[in-house]
């Protein structure tokens, strides 16, 4: 062989280790696939007995599968919120009010832009951002959706699919009716500018899916960020006709299920352009179901309540994390972990600095997810709207002022202030039904200081409806 081939040769070589080296040091992919209203107790993988979840069930055979994963409020504005900036909504002013808890059309507010979204951070970083589906954190200008915050793109709806309908008359003015979808008017919007109003809000999940398996194709070649926001299963209740009367749970199961296959497909877009062993995706809810809905809303399981309240029902949600080849398969952990710690897990993925310019309540889940470890949160603050209800450190939950959520047939809620605080242990009781405030005083007591520390260190941001 001359000298010219070899040369020629070694810099072929030398090219290939490159780009080898290159792959290897591009940053993961991150993917985070949101459901609305979804109950703790509405997958196969969670224990329901009728609603069939092959797609997300496989996920957390191949993943890990929380147990103790929640959200930081338990409705949709303030979670959404906590879980993009890493901050509970008492400090990024979408903490709301008792009377006004989640954003809509009529407010001139939202997320401030001084807060840091994950998209934000990783744009810097190089990341190709979207946001698709379900946003609520903007009123009715177009300040703080999700272009504005860090998202190169949005395709979805501003608000929940039940707050756009003209007046709520029934039936309107070209004599539909609230089984009609495009009674609800809802407005499908691409970035800033509204595509269509009404929408056949039937085909909401299935345009969502076929919008980020899009996303997924067109930026296979870098890093990129995708939240997918999924507008159901919160009411009004619609599927397309491939899932209707297919579930045995009715309607909501149909729903339910093609949220399923839905995952299946990103997944799979995700195998299929081989980046799934360079992407970390982790499904979860917004809250916990809409008890009040009856057959329309979904389960809670073994917990208590559901959405708008502080009981476990209300924020304790499902949780499920993939990632094959860094992620062991088929691990169940019982780690305490929350939505706003997927903030500093992704940011530290991405090897981006986290902010230190601001009080984050995230934290890492790297130890794990990774190494099936301990996780770094030790307390869980349960707030509603801008009030303090209850505190969870290690197994023990304290109450100091119990809320019930949005089941209790339209009644306006009672509450109740408890001193001592009512006192459970979720390890062996996670319907929390037994009170063990006597049994445990030096309990209450260590409670007692986390709060006091916790409050030390507080500075409520106004809120921004």
């Amino acid at each position: 062989m001359n000298n010219s081939l070899v040369s020629r040769f070694l810099c072929l070589a030398l090219s290939g280790m490159a780009g080898v080296l290159q792959a290897t040091a591009r940053p993961p992919n991150i993917v985070i696939i949101l459901a609305d209203d979804l109950g703790y107790g509405d997958l196969g993988c969670y224990g329901h007995p009728t609603i069939r979840t092959p797609n997300l069930d496989r996920m957390a055979a191949e993943g890990m599968r929380f147990t103790d994963f929640y959200m930081a409020g338990c409705v949709c504005t303030p979670s959404r919120a906590a879980l993009l900036t890493g901050r509970l909504p008492i400090r990024n002013g979408m903490a709301g009010s008792h009377s006004t808890r989640v954003i809509g059309s009529r407010h001139t507010g939202g997320l401030p832009q001084s807060e840091i979204t994950i998209a934000r951070a990783l744009r810097a970083r190089g990341y190709a951002t979207m946001c698709i589906g379900k946003w609520h954190l903007a009123g009715g200008t177009p300040d703080a959706l999700p272009t504005r915050h860090g998202f190169d793109a949005f395709y979805g709806l501003r608000w929940s699919n039940d707050m756009e309908a003209g007046g709520k008359k029934s039936p309107d003015e070209a004599g539909r009716t609230r089984d009609d979808p495009l009674w609800w008017n809802c407005a499908l919007l691409r970035d800033e500018t509204i595509l269509e109003q009404p929408t056949d809000i039937r085909t909401l999940t299935a345009r969502y899916t076929q919008e980020a398996v899009r996303f997924i194709r067109a930026h296979k070649r870098r890093p990129f960020l995708l939240y997918l926001a999924h507008t159901y299963p919160h009411t009004p209740l619609f599927a397309t006709a491939r899932f209707q009367g297919q579930s045995p749970r009715g309607l909501y199961g149909d729903v339910v299920e093609e949220l399923d296959w839905s995952v299946g497909q990103v997944l799979e877009a995700l195998r299929r352009e081989r980046l799934d062993k360079n992407t970390l995706v982790f499904f979860t809810s917004d809250n916990g179901p809409w008890l009040q809905r009856k057959l329309d809303g979904g389960s809670a399981g073994l917990l208590r309540e559901g959405k708008g309240s502080t009981w476990e029902g209300g924020m304790r949600v499902p949780g499920i994390a993939w990632w094959p080849g860094k992620i062991p398969p088929g691990v169940v952990t019982r780690e305490l972990a929350c939505a706003m710690d997927l903030f500093n897990t992704s940011l530290k993925l991405a090897g981006t600095a986290i902010p230190g310019d601001r009080i984050l309540d995230g934290v890492d889940l790297s130890p794990v997810l990774f190494d099936n470890g301990k996780s770094l949160r030790e307390v869980m603050f349960y707030y509603r709207g801008d009030e303090l209800f209850a505190v969870r450190k290690g197994p023990f939950k304290a109450h100091f002022i119990p809320a019930p959520g949005y089941g209790s047939g339209g009644r306006a809620p009672v509450f109740e202030r408890h001193d001592p605080p009512l006192l459970f242990h979720l390890g062996r009781d996670p319907s929390e039904q037994f009170d063990v405030a006597h049994e445990h005083p030096e309990v209450l007591a260590e409670i007692a200081r986390e709060v006091e520390k916790h409050r030390a260190g507080l500075q409520p941001a106004p809120p921004q409806y």
